[in-house]
């Protein structure tokens, strides 16, 4: 299905096909035109020798769909491939076993370039990896059995040659439906995701849903790991080409296609998360209680306390506390107000927060220590710099010196490093 997308998508069928000539495993690709839930796909077919005897290509393994996608690199710009390996179903078993290293001099013995093998060759170390740990052998003694069969070898070479064509340099995907239910295979049944699958994803976010059936299996897991696939949700970029890759059946309700989406990467902007924004109004507590109780939320974990003088019904005056932290820390924060102070009502919502990347820089003054911190837009250039309050205040007491003169010497000597970077 991943062959079929890249097709669909703009990848040079022959050179596929050239490179699974050159693998010289008696293979053969085709490709076609068909409909999966009234969607036009490519379908990539693996001929193998017993399938030519039997005039039946291998329909080994179908993806169907959760999302993914990359970066690729292009005349200096970010791009993205977004492809959605799915779901994975074996119609037969293969009576093929192969060892690692065999299959690994397949791979070095072909005319292919130094990337494409480097790329493959690591698909089949990692399947190995996991193969050795589940069965508590030396990986020198894994012997694949449907992993190891032509089809599945010309699969995973074939992919890394189609994505190496692509110039991709970064590949995302959405959590992975690994579906549920058991698999037939060579050590009989086992449960969905098999082990092996499951060993390749890691910590990789997965879920299953849809009827029970293999969704995910080895060879796509490798295909993910060898990729180096990230998980995250598509990125902002500008979609200059797509392609649907098919599988083998047409599911209802579900087409059973792999997306691929390639298109140069936006401008990044400032990224945002949501943030918490917690109020209440108290007329009935000292300002010394008020204080304490905003100690006690920023020990907790909010991100800032403030407070402002208000003006209430009936002439009286209270002081509204403000509350931001992390959506998730809600219920304890709540839960601390109503505690500590004599509130008996607060509110919350849910807000957007812009934040600048920031980092640490350190000078040295004649006192001591001082850290700078810095803000950096995206593109990585400076918004803003300055010193951080805690150090300063610590030197300014030690040293009997006034708190405004210890800031302004080390913001001095940061914008005098600014300055000799710039000369260099």
């Amino acid at each position: 299905m991943l062959l079929g997308a890249l097709v669909d998508a703009g990848v040079a069928f022959s050179s596929l096909q050239q490179t699974a000539a050159a693998l010289n495993v008696g293979a053969r690709l085709e490709v076609r035109k068909v409909v999966r839930g009234g969607i036009t796909a490519t379908k990539v077919d693996v001929l193998t020798p017993d399938s030519a005897a039997t005039g039946h290509a291998h329909p080994h393994e179908e993806h169907r769909a959760h999302e993914a996608h990359s970066h690729e690199s292009h005349a200096g710009h970010a791009h993205h491939v977004h492809p959605q390996p799915a779901q994975h179903k074996h119609e037969h078993l293969h009576d093929q076993h192969r060892s690692l290293s065999a299959i690994l001099a397949i791979i070095d013995a072909a005319p292919l370039s130094d990337a494409v093998k480097e790329r493959a060759t690591r698909a089949f170390q990692l399947l190995g990896e996991a193969e050795a740990a589940i069965h508590s052998i030396p990986i020198e003694k894994v012997h694949f059995h449907e992993v190891g069969a032509v089809d599945t070898i010309v699969d995973i070479v074939c992919a890394a040659a189609g994505c190496a064509e692509l110039g991709v340099d970064r590949w995302l995907a959405s959590p992975l439906n690994v579906g549920s239910g058991t698999v037939h295979c060579a050590h009989g049944i086992l449960p969905v995701p098999a082990p092996a699958t499951l060993a390749l994803l890691g910590d990789a976010p997965v879920y299953a849903a849809g009827e029970p059936m293999e969704r995910v299996t080895p060879t796509g897991a490798t295909i993910l790991r060898m990729l180096n696939v990230q998980y995250a949700q598509l990125p902002a970029m500008r979609i200059a080409a797509s392609g649907y890759g098919a599988g083998g059946r047409d599911t209802p309700g579900q087409p059973n296609l792999l997306r691929v989406l390639i298109g140069e990467e936006a401008a990044q902007d400032v990224p945002a998360e949501p943030i918490a924004v917690m109020e209440t109004v108290i007329d009935d507590s000292s300002p010394q209680l008020v204080a304490y109780v905003s100690e006690l939320l920023l020990e907790a974990g909010a991100w800032d306390v403030y407070r402002v003088a208000v003006q209430m019904k009936k002439g009286r005056t209270g002081v509204q506390l403000t509350v931001l932290c992390r959506p998730d820390l809600v219920p304890a924060l709540r839960d601390l107000l109503f505690r500590e102070t004599t509130t008996i009502g607060l509110h919350w919502r849910i807000e957007n927060k812009a934040l600048l990347e920031r980092e640490f820089a350190e000078v040295q003054t004649e006192w001591g220590t001082v850290r700078i911190k810095i803000a950096r837009w995206p593109s990585g250039a400076t918004a803003n710099a300055a010193p951080e309050y805690e150090d300063c205040r610590q030197l300014a007491v030690r040293y009997a010196v006034p708190l405004k003169r210890v800031m302004q010497e080390a913001m001095r000597l940061y914008a005098a490093t600014q300055t000799k970077g710039e000369e260099r």
